[in-house]
């Protein structure tokens, strides 16, 4: 019985994961300006965010230098976290069962969850967490919704691969903060020298 209430739960929650993406997955004939946005934001947005690393790492203040080595940390162990359960976990792409329409080249593979949004949520959380940062964090949080419905409208990827990219970005995120906190001095001084570095360069 058991048994049976989970299969049923767990049909109830792919089908509302279907119906959701083919909710927001593009048209037949999409218009050529939201094509074009949406063609942006999966494929070129992710790109702000290691500029705003380097940024902050090169002419930030110290609390942002700090905020930036932990956005480091944070991506690290999501795009491991995230490779590491698609391994485990396989679930297809909607184009690889058929499902909806897809305007982006692709390679097959596990889409659960998105390794873009893992990755872009763990540095906008990383930077959230830290005082003094979190103008530079919801900032970069709310421009991750355009790019998670960028990758659905474009029929890379489900609904439910997003909301598994935050959870994977959160927890990444906390554990980058405590890491930080637990080596507060190294990664202080590491931050100095990057200070100093920019100082001497210039």
């Amino acid at each position: 019985m058991e048994r049976r209430a989970l299969t049923a739960r767990h049909f109830f929650m792919e089908t509302l994961n279907h119906d959701l993406f083919l909710w927001l997955n593009a048209p037949e004939h999409p218009q050529a300006w939201v094509l074009a946005w949406a063609i942006f934001c999966a494929q070129w947005l992710v790109f702000t965010a290691p500029l705003l690393v380097i940024e902050a790492l090169w002419r930030g203040s110290a609390n942002a230098r700090r905020a930036a080595l932990c956005a480091c940390v944070a991506a690290a162990l999501a795009m491991l976290a995230s490779y590491a359960i698609g391994r485990l976990w396989p679930h297809p792409r909607p184009f690889m069962i058929g499902m909806g329409q897809q305007l982006l080249a692709h390679k097959p593979g596990a889409s659960f969850p998105s390794s873009h949004l893992s990755f872009w949520w763990a540095v906008a959380l990383a930077w959230l967490l830290q005082p003094g940062q979190r103008h530079w964090g919801v900032a970069l949080v709310l421009l991750g919704l355009p790019m998670a419905w960028a990758r659905i409208y474009l029929g890379g990827h489900f609904p439910a691969d997003m909301l598994g990219a935050a959870l994977v970005a959160l927890a990444c995120a906390a554990l980058a903060a405590l890491l930080a906190r637990s080596h507060w001095e190294s990664l202080q001084g590491l931050a100095e020298r990057l200070r100093l570095g920019r100082g001497f360069l210039r």
